[in-house]
């Protein structure tokens, strides 16, 4: 059902945005047992986990703080004036369940999440946790035929293996994806990736696979309407997923994350290329690392939001177009 009021998120108008219970972007909680939850198009989806930290664990803690922050987001794009919440039925699906002790039990557990999800012809915009968690989500999304990525972020996360052969890291978890078929590597490209290396032995696979992978200081050279040209080409008209590491942005913009990279995009930067993915035939998105424990402000958790509003525009445009 399209412009359906139930769906519609508490205006601060009406409530101030500090109280009642918090929700992700203010929308009603729906579950998979609610009566209503076929009527959902679109899904935000917490998945409070970092089981794949190496390094600065605290991303388990993100969906917290991103509801928290979300209460600040209106119902309508600045720019392109798309209202998501008028497009689609969007709905906090909460939490999915995960498992702190033990890492294969909390893949297994998304993946049944996300496969229940894609089953109901719900679309996902998911908050992580750590990057690790978007290799069980695509296990779910895409378990009938591989999709394309635009995958924003300042590391490939292409590595094959951490501390003597462990597979699954918040570093590998696209590695496994295209082994798994989940990815077409040749529809998949990486954009702002920089920083000191290992060996590049990441990037080297990567390429030879058939990624695209876009470094930040290419991204300066070429402009980023030439770079989110070329992505749109990749990824063509095929269903496309949308990865966003709050890492991509330099961290004078969002320090509460686990691996920052100086040198990165401005937040200003990344809504312009974020605009330009409209159109594109998106099936589900993620924004992930945000790690409250390293930004005591909240200001990385509010940036994160923002960036969710930005893809959720474009999943509602995705959405709408395809006719729910």
């Amino acid at each position: 059902m399209k412009n359906d009021p139930f769906f519609e998120p508490i205006p601060g108008t009406t409530l101030p945005r500090f109280a009642g219970v918090p929700s992700f972007m203010r929308l009603p909680i729906i579950d998979t047992k609610h009566k209503r939850i076929d009527d959902v198009d679109i899904g935000i989806i917490g998945v409070p986990w970092d089981g794949g930290t190496t390094n600065r664990p605290g991303a388990r803690h993100g969906p917290r703080q991103l509801r928290d922050l979300s209460t600040m987001i209106r119902a309508t794009h600045p720019l392109s004036k798309i209202s998501p919440f008028n497009l689609v039925n969007c709905a906090d699906m909460g939490d999915c369940s995960i498992n702190p002790a033990d890492l294969d039990d909390t893949m297994e557990r998304v993946r049944k999440f996300y496969s229940d999800v894609k089953a109901r012809g719900i679309v996902p915009m998911t908050a992580g946790g750590d990057h690790l968690v978007s290799l069980p989500v695509l296990r779910g999304l895409a378990r009938d035929a591989p999709v394309g990525m635009v995958h924003f972020d300042a590391h490939t996360d292409l590595f094959d293996s951490y501390f003597d052969g462990f597979r699954y890291t918040h570093g590998t978890p696209f590695r496994r994806a295209i082994e798994e078929g989940l990815l077409d590597p040749k529809r998949v490209v990486q954009i702002g990736i920089r920083g000191t290396m290992y060996d590049g032995e990441d990037i080297k696979w990567g390429r030879a696979q058939g990624v695209t992978i876009i470094t930040m200081d290419a991204c300066m050279e070429r402009g980023l309407d030439a770079v989110m040209a070329e992505a749109r080409q990749i990824v063509g008209d095929k269903p496309t997923y949308v990865s966003f590491d709050i890492d991509c942005l330099d961290p004078a913009f969002a320090p509460g994350t686990g691996t920052p990279e100086i040198g990165g995009f401005t937040t200003r930067e990344a809504q312009m290329m974020l605009r330009q993915l409209e159109g594109l035939n998106l099936i589900g998105a993620d924004m992930v690392e945000v790690s409250p424990p390293f930004d005591n402000s909240g200001n990385t958790a509010w940036v994160g939001v923002s960036i969710m509003f930005e893809l959720l525009c474009m999943l509602a445009v995705a959405v709408d177009a395809r006719g729910h």
